[in-house]
């Protein structure tokens, strides 16, 4: 008489080595934590019904011929109801979504026509893709037959790969793990992918995290997982249900885990394209004020139309492109943030003299330097040797060697401070 064995359970951490080492085979990624943040990702697609949140990945590059494309290749083997699609318009993805075959994990393969500078914007698909990545978001859309309408919700919650050109709305990118593809070097080798052959191969794997998941799927439900030390807010949400998957496999993966969501978020920040508001705040701190407590708007302007690596001397405003940034336009910029006491940025008055120009007070833009621009190192901001117009007796500082000019913006200091 036979006799059942008791069935081995599946080593987790040997599975995602398993799907890590597939996707080398045909994948070549930017760096090592990007194969960790892509199997996790993979195997987090299986547990969809387990997540109160799913992370965005976007494969981004700024040429063609990347790889992009054939990520999404490798993932549509790995992922459950993986439907690749490009293009498409919202009501369809919401109809996906909402269809009885049950949760697909989306492969939105040249998402640049979506979102590029030609596109439009397509408002509905940012919807879509901003409010998915939370359990239970929903969207009011009407059904019916011709004048025979009706309102309905939508869910829209579902795993997301996107690959494209360019960048991505901001809304969109901080919901996602982003990996910067770039070109293959000459001595980076990868395998030829064949569908017809690959595919198949892979259909085992994805059979395999649907079997290992299945035996997870309440210990992910309940995790709470421990997160690097200063990853909070919107990032945390990003990288929960990853370190979720990397926890319950045990192994080396929740260490790996946690050094690639840090290196990862780093990389994003740092890739980051500040909007032109954050631009102008950073610039004013760091290398215009430079600890001045107060700037004329003719001086502040002068300083930022000389800066090289800045976009001040070629803006457009209202329409006009190629046109260098004006008290106006400075003005309106400025004014979209507040001031200590909850009021606009405006312009106020300095007594220079028997003059009283207009100008900016660095105590009206301290709140808006504190909730936006990236924190300097120490208190190194006072230190910084920026070409800095003060008042100068009406000398411009383009006449001014660059050596002094930080000489006279701390005896203009002293001067505007001692006046008034």
């Amino acid at each position: 008489m036979t006799q059942n064995l008791p069935i081995a359970p599946i080593d987790g951490a040997a599975l995602l080595d398993e799907v890590e080492a597939f996707h080398r085979r045909f994948n070549v990624f930017p760096t090592e934590h990007a194969y960790v943040a892509v199997t996790l990702w993979d195997a987090h697609a299986h547990l969809i019904d387990a997540l109160d949140g799913t992370a965005r990945i976007a494969f981004l590059s700024p040429e063609p011929g990347s790889g992009k494309s054939r990520a999404l290749e490798i993932i549509e083997t790995l992922t459950p109801r993986a439907a690749t699609t490009v293009n498409a318009s919202a009501n369809a993805l919401f109809r996906l979504v909402a269809a009885d075959a049950g949760t697909p994990t989306l492969l939105f393969d040249e998402i640049d026509t979506v979102f590029g500078p030609k596109a439009g914007g397509n408002e509905e698909v940012r919807g879509f893709l901003n409010s998915g990545y939370r359990r239970g978001a929903k969207s009011l859309r009407c059904v019916g037959e011709g004048s025979d309408q009706k309102a309905g919700w939508f869910d829209s919650f579902c795993a997301v790969a996107m690959a494209g050109l360019g960048s991505l709305p901001d809304t969109i990118l901080t919901r996602s793990v982003i990996i910067r593809m770039r070109k293959k070097a000459p001595n980076e080798k990868c395998e030829p992918y064949r569908r017809r052959v690959h595919e198949k191969q892979g259909h085992v794997l994805r059979d395999k995290l649907a079997e290992w998941t299945a035996t997870i799927h309440d210990q992910v439900a309940e995790a709470w997982p421990e997160m690097p030390e200063g990853v909070t807010d919107r990032p945390a949400d990003v990288w929960e249900p990853l370190l979720a998957v990397a926890d319950a496999a045990g192994g080396h993966w929740p260490e790996r885990a946690r050094a690639a969501c840090i290196a990862l978020i780093k990389a994003a920040s740092e890739g980051d394209q500040a909007s032109l508001g954050v631009k102008l705040l950073t610039d004013l701190r760091d290398r215009v004020f430079c600890g001045v407590d107060r700037m004329p708007t003719a001086a502040i302007l002068e300083v930022l139309l000389q800066l090289d690596d800045a976009p001040w001397s070629d803006l457009s405003e209202d329409g006009q492109s190629n046109k260098p940034l004006t008290a106006r336009a400075l003005s309106k910029l400025l004014s979209q943030y507040v001031r200590p006491d909850n009021t606009p940025i405006k312009p106020r008055g300095i007594r220079v003299g028997s003059t009283t120009p207009k100008g900016y007070y660095a105590e009206d833009l301290s709140d808006a330097w504190a909730r936006y621009c990236t924190p300097l190192p120490g208190e190194s901001a006072t230190a910084a040797t920026a070409a800095t117009p003060q008042v100068n007796g009406g000398e411009s500082v383009a006449d001014t060697p660059f050596e002094t000019r930080h000489m006279f913006a701390e005896s203009d200091t002293r001067i505007l401070r001692s006046v008034g």
